[in-house]
C-alpha cells in the first residue's frame, strides 16, 4: 500500500525546518480501496481512530502505519529515535472555513505525517503551506495540494509554521505523530473527543431550536400561509420571574447558580475546540 522505496528516494529539506513531500506515497492500486473504507466524518475536527469505523483496507493501511519497517524509514530519514516512542492517529474528514490557522504543532510532537486522500484538488484553499514566519500565510516556503496518496512529513521545531487559506467541505486527512509519552496520547484523544462532543452538543440545540417554532413556521420556511396566524394573533404571556429559595443564607436563585458555572464550562469547551481547529493541516 505504501511505497518506501519512493519515500527513502525523495531527499530530506532541512531549512527552515525539516520536511519532505512524497507524491503518489499511498500507492495507485491501493487508494480506491482505501477510499471506501475511509472513516465516514461528515463534521469539521480532528477524531482519534477510536471514535470513527472503517472497513479493512483502511484497517491495513494502519496496521502498516505503525510497523516497524515504516518506522525505521523515518527513524533513518530524521536521523531520531523513535523506538519507545507512542504513536497517535487522528482523521479528519471535513474542513470549515475556520480552520487552517497559522501554528507550529505542540511541543509535545516529534514526528508530524500527513497524508491527504481527495481524489483531485481544485480549490485555491485548503492547500497546505510550509511557512517561513508565524504571521505571514503568503510568506511561504511551497504550498501542498492534498491530492490522494501524497505525504507530508516534518519535524516539529519552534519554527515549523504552517496553515492554509480557508476552505469549507469534504477534505480528508490522516494524521501520523510520533509523540514524547503516552501522557500525550491520552490528553490528545480526550481533547479530541471533547472538541467533538461540543460539536454534537451545538449540532443537537440547533435542532432544537429549530424543533422549538411553531409547525407552519418549520413547514412553510417561515412564511405564513393563506388565512395562517401571524406573529400579532397570538396574546404575549406575562413575565414571570423563576423560582427562589429562602434560607438561612438570604435568597437563592437557581438562575444565579447555574448560569456562571455554564458559562465556565462553555468557555472551557470552546478553547478545546478553538486548539483542535488551529491544528488543522
Amino acid at each position: 500500500m505504501l511505497d518506501l522505496e519512493r519515500f527513502r528516494a525523495t531527499p530530506l529539506t532541512r531549512e527552515p525546518f525539516e520536511f519532505l513531500i512524497v507524491p503518489e506515497f499511498v500507492k495507485a492500486d491501493a487508494r480506491s480501496a482505501i477510499h471506501n473504507d475511509y472513516p465516514e466524518v461528515d463534521r469539521p475536527g480532528s477524531f482519534p481512530l477510536g471514535e470513527v469505523s472503517y472497513g479493512s483496507a483502511f484497517a491495513k493501511l494502519v496496521e502498516q502505519m505503525r510497523s516497524d519497517e515504516f518506522r525505521k524509514a523515518f527513524e533513518e530519514k530524521f536521523s531520531v529515535d523513535l523506538t519507545n516512542r507512542p504513536d497517535m492517529i487522528t482523521v479528519r474528514g471535513r474542513c470549515s472555513e475556520k480552520d487552517g490557522k497559522i501554528h507550529t504543532d505542540s511541543e509535545t510532537k516529534i514526528i508530524t505525517i500527513l497524508i491527504y486522500m481527495n481524489p483531485g484538488w481544485e480549490s485555491a484553499g485548503g492547500r497546505l503551506r510550509l511557512l517561513r514566519s508565524g504571521d505571514d500565510l503568503e510568506n511561504m516556503i511551497l504550498e501542498v495540494p492534498p491530492t490522494e496518496g501524497t505525504l507530508l512529513a516534518f519535524r516539529r521545531s519552534n519554527n515549523s509554521w504552517h496553515g492554509h487559506k480557508p476552505f469549507s467541505g469534504p477534505r480528508r486527512v490522516i494524521q501520523f505523530n510520533w509523540v514524547t509519552s503516552e501522557a500525550v496520547v491520552r490528553r490528545e484523544q480526550n481533547r479530541h473527543r471533547l472538541s467533538a462532543w461540543m460539536k454534537k452538543i451545538r449540532g443537537a440545540f440547533a435542532t432544537s431550536s429549530s424543533r422549538m417554532k411553531p409547525a407552519w413556521l418549520r413547514f412553510t420556511g417561515g412564511k405564513r400561509p393563506e388565512g395562517g396566524p401571524s406573529p400579532g394573533d397570538f396574546p404575549s404571556l406575562p413575565k414571570t420571574e423563576s423560582p427562589k429559595r429562602t434560607g438561612r443564607h438570604g435568597r437563592f436563585s437557581w438562575r444565579s447558580a447555574i448560569l456562571p458555572a455554564a458559562s465556565l464550562v462553555l468557555t472551557y469547551l470552546s478553547q478545546i475546540e478553538h486548539a483542535d481547529r488551529e491544528q488543522t493541516d
